[in-house]
């Protein structure tokens, strides 16, 4: 019924700029005009993940809530937890405009935002003002533009959210800040992981939760560049790894908006961001809980990126063009498909396929 509904809607929201499109949404949540999760989620979607108890697997990226807005409607359309951001230290307003595109015959978007953003202090009261709420509520964090000091945005990030914060997520992969993914190189990686590491172990020290730490990557990352940045991530011993970023690479693409500048999202992803997931599973020797992003608009493909090796999934851009509905889809493949099997919890089938998609190119 819900796939119904937004097939009379879709038209409407893509009569508006995928930007306007996008504020319209956010509207129609803070309103509250959103369709409720029915029912409580089947307990073999429940997970204990960071030291977390997720009722499904589910969640929806940064990039759409970017303010903290609507993290209570995005768990009440049934979502196991939500992310809010990037959040950077000071408000910034991005890159000029128009810089969101739709691919519709790919069913993708390219963006170029920029971080843009309300910064800490607004999105910070937002949070205090529902810590009460309960649900699982994570902080994407980033780095200005202009930053002197980058490093320092983030220990201001962990600093300043550590008390709402159910996690944070390092965004060090954004395409559309330049110079942003070099922190992704290991020399720079190992110092950023230093200063947070260090941030979050004098917060504990001084009586705070402790919060775990997921750093999201990039699937542009070289081939060869993969298990060093691994090792880094792992001798730091951060909680989870975040598989992937938007992307540069526009191979098989055939919209003509192909050509605009930023990162790709969408069903395009799929196959280089799993392959991605995949590699990265394999490294840590499944150890490390992944959540995997990038193409996700189906129960059948939330379900793979299990199998390649996620713990937990994030989606936007599928629900761009599949609506809310797409999340109790993705529920009902997965229940489904471990009750048919016999099992009882997602770690039963999570990396079963890893192999296989090792081995499918980047």
């Amino acid at each position: 019924m819900l796939k119904n509904l937004y097939r009379l809607t879709r038209p409407a929201l893509f009569a508006l700029s995928p930007e306007e499109a996008h504020e319209a949404s956010l509207k129609a949540l803070q309103c509250g005009f959103y369709p409720r999760a029915l029912s409580a989620d089947d307990r073999v979607l429940s997970q204990s993940v960071f030291g977390l108890e997720f009722p499904n697997p589910v969640g929806i990226a940064a990039g759409y809530d970017k303010d903290a807005r609507v993290p209570d409607a995005i768990l009440g359309m049934g979502c196991g937890f939500a992310e809010v951001g990037t959040i950077t230290p000071k408000p910034q307003s991005g890159n000029p405009k128009p810089r969101v595109f739709r691919l519709v015959d790919d069913r993708a978007l390219i963006n170029r935002l920029g971080f843009n953003n309300g910064g800490h202090a607004a999105a910070l009261a937002r949070l205090e003002a529902r810590k009460n709420s309960g649900g699982i509520v994570g902080v994407n964090i980033g780095a200005n533009k202009d930053s002197d000091d980058r490093g320092e945005d983030y220990v201001l990030g962990l600093m300043r959210f550590n008390p709402v914060a159910s996690y944070f997520t390092v965004n060090i992969s954004s395409p559309n800040t330049p110079g942003l993914r070099d922190l992704q190189a290991p020399e720079a990686l190992d110092e950023l992981l230093t200063r947070i590491m260090a941030t979050r172990a004098r917060l504990i020290k001084d009586g705070a939760l402790r919060r775990p730490i997921i750093v999201k990557i990039a699937p542009d990352i070289a081939e060869d560049d993969i298990a060093p940045i691994v090792e880094r991530l792992i001798a730091h011993r951060v909680d989870g790894i975040a598989v992937s970023n938007t992307t540069l690479a526009r191979e098989g693409v055939k919209s003509a908006a192909a050509r605009e500048a930023g990162g790709l999202s969408g069903r395009p992803l799929f196959q280089r961001s799993t392959a991605m997931l995949a590699r990265i599973f394999q490294l840590t020797d499944g150890k490390i809980p992944l959540i995997g992003i990038g193409g996700i608009d189906s129960g059948k493909r939330a379900l793979e990126k299990i199998e390649a090796g996620a713990t937990l999934l994030q989606l936007y851009t599928g629900l761009v063009y599949e609506g809310p509905g797409l999340i109790g889809d993705i529920k009902s493949v997965l229940t489904e498909t471990l009750k048919s099997g016999g099992q009882s919890s997602l770690s039963a089938i999570r990396g079963r396929h890893a192999d296989y998609w090792a081995k499918q190119p980047l």
